[in-house]
């Protein structure tokens, strides 16, 4: 693990110092608290105790380090450059959680979604039941629904939780049923349509001792804007705030004064780095998006917020309605990092202590893979992929470098113009749906290709494997009419609207198609209507165009609502295949080479 500064210190607390709440949740007094106090009766037993909290978010069943710029960590060095650090794999995420916990006789680990869905072909192929399995040898205790919970549906995510084989794949090993999760999945504001009821637990009360901290766990109130609607279809998704604020007021009524809220929706720091304070100049002065607001309005009962679905590593203090800070943390994603908090608890008035000036951060910790792998997950590891080496490790194409698609930061991706491409040629035939372009949801891009090879395959060898991580979805692909008119307003809402207003999504496109963007300006006005060309003519709003998309996006997803409005749709092959199929043309001696990502001009 690579030493800093941050790192290497003890894991701060959230709470104690000579300030303390009363026995009202989030209510602060100056009485100073004794750290020995007796609890009462003759035990010489102490009245405060700490609580290690290891959390994590956006697994995404990534079992196996992730490859290219996914698989490093941006460190902030002493000079204000920065550093990549490879991490990630659950063997080393395995030893890692393993030695935290080392020392702390109360410790719970938590987690804010996405545990699963989206996942590289080693969970992924067979319906992340690698990921269950991992997660339970984690010891993981708990942790909210995501998005990509729902991406099969909700039969599916609860035979994640109860276990049982697949209903159309069976059990993938003789002899053996899936068990299920041993950890508990919250769902407070996920209702079934008929029966009003949550379609998970709301809450859970992990206990040890006399030590009682309650957990509510929530996905975004947007999930229908992010998932198929098969994935969700027959579901309510309930405000964030509104669930929260309820279920603390159960909570309490069960004697319950510490609790932690899972959340997965999340925020944007002002930097990539996992160690950037978020606090400078003030209390989460350096973050925006989506959390901001919630945090600020989720009940000072809540004593800390646990979140997710942006991707970013951040612990910051951002206050709550009350007024007092309030510890709001992320760890990134695909198992590179993990929070390490401590939660004071007081035994006398059953809470969390926190303090008017705002208590330490937590920690964030690298997944560094310069620790031993824990043979337990080896062995799982290497499990799984006996399984799915006779199609995973099925050469699909070349490339001559990496091509970023997933690590890149910038709004037009290589990965995504060569996705892109792939989807227009296999359907630009006229029996094929005539497309004259393409449109790619970036958030589809779920990996880099890397040239440097994973296994024994070879540089620059892309496998069947690789280019399922990249595409895991399997959405089919939609040709569609839509106007000029409409396409231009599909630009438009990728910088505007209540979805991606706070987090543009810039959609990939297809050679030829290009524009400029100007961020610079706000909102809609980004997109210089007069710069759309297609193969250097103006678009006309009047003229209709045919194009190609996934499903998702042809459904509205993510924000594109003008994308419904499309007509004469016609079906073709899916994503993944029209991705493999471009890969084939290639060869070792005629290498795909990475896009120059020039076909959206960026004035800053």
């Amino acid at each position: 693990m690579s030493a800093t500064p941050q790192r290497h210190r003890r894991s701060r607390r959230l709470a104690f110092s000579a300030l303390a709440l009363t026995a009202g949740a989030g209510a602060m007094v100056a009485a100073a608290l004794p750290a020995g106090a007796a609890a009462g009766g003759g035990a010489a037993k102490s009245r405060t105790v700490d609580v290690q909290m290891l959390s994590f978010n956006d697994l995404h069943g990534t079992l196996e380090p992730p490859q290219g710029s996914s698989g490093t960590v941006s460190e902030r060095q002493a000079d204000g450059t920065t550093k990549a650090i490879p991490a990630g794999g659950i063997e080393y995420m395995a030893t890692a959680l393993r030695e935290a916990r080392k020392g702390h006789e109360y410790s719970v680990t938590a987690a804010a979604g996405d545990m699963i869905g989206a996942s590289p072909m080693l969970s992924g192929m067979f319906h992340d039941e690698p990921t269950i399995e991992a997660l339970n040898k984690l010891k993981l205790d708990v942790t909210s629904v995501g998005n990509h919970e729902f991406d099969e549906g909700k039969t599916e995510l609860r035979r994640m939780r109860y276990g049982g084989c697949h209903p159309v794949d069976g059990c993938f090993e003789y002899g053996k049923t899936f068990a299920g999760s041993e950890f508990q999945y919250l769902a407070a504001n996920v209702t079934d349509e008929k029966t009003k009821r949550p379609l998970l637990s709301p809450t859970f009360i992990w206990k040890k001792g006399d030590v009682k901290i309650g957990f509510i766990g929530v996905t975004l109130e947007g999930t229908p804007d992010v998932v198929t609607a098969d994935g969700v279809k027959g579901l309510k998704f309930g405000d964030e705030v509104e669930t929260i604020n309820k279920y603390a007021d159960e909570l309490n009524k069960q004697g319950v004064k510490s609790i932690v809220a899972l959340i997965h929706e999340g925020g944007l720091p002002a930097s990539g780095a996992y160690n950037y304070d978020c606090d400078v100049p003030g209390a989460g002065a350096g973050i925006s998006g989506a959390i901001v607001d919630i945090a600020k309005n989720v009940d000072p009962k809540v004593d800390a917020l646990v979140t997710g679905h942006t991707h970013q590593a951040y612990s910051c203090d951002i206050p709550d309605p009350a007024g007092n800070p309030r510890t709001v943390t992320s760890a990134a994603s695909y198992g590179r990092l993990f929070t390490d908090t401590t939660l004071t608890y007081d035994r006398q008035t059953k809470d969390i202590v926190r303090t008017p000036a705002g208590a330490p951060k937590p920690v964030q910790k690298i997944v560094g893979r310069d620790l031993p792998k824990a043979g337990d997950m080896t062995d799982l590891i290497r499990r799984w992929n006996a399984l799915a080496a006779p199609i995973a490790n099925r050469p699909e194409g070349y490339i001559s470098a990496d091509v970023p698609g997933r690590g890149s930061e910038a709004p037009e991706k290589p990965l995504g113009d060569l996705i892109a491409d792939a989807q227009l040629e296999a359907l630009a035939p006229a029996d094929k749906g005539g497309a004259q372009l393409a449109i790619m949801n970036p958030g589809g891009i779920r990996a880099d290709l890397a040239y440097k090879a994973a296994g024994s395959e070879g540089d620059g060898v892309v496998t069947y494997g690789e280019s399922y991580t990249v595409q895991p979805f399997t959405n089919m692909m939609n040709v569609v009419d839509l106007t000029g008119a409409q396409l231009v307003t599909a630009l438009r809402q990728q910088v505007s609207g209540p979805v991606n207003g706070p987090n543009p999504k810039i959609l990939q496109v297809s050679k030829g198609f290009t524009y400029t963007l100007d961020m610079t300006k706000a909102g809609a006005d980004r997109v210089v209507v007069d710069s759309v060309k297609l193969n250097g003519a103006a678009i006309d709003p009047a003229k209709t165009y045919r194009v190609a998309m996934n499903e998702f996006l042809a459904g509205g997803g993510d924000g594109f609502t003008v994308l419904k409005e499309h007509t004469n749709k016609l079906v073709g092959a899916s994503d993944l295949d029209c991705f493999n199929a471009y890969l084939n043309k290639s060869s070792a001696a005629a290498p795909i080479a990475p896009p120059a990502a020039d076909r959206i001009t960026v004035v800053k």
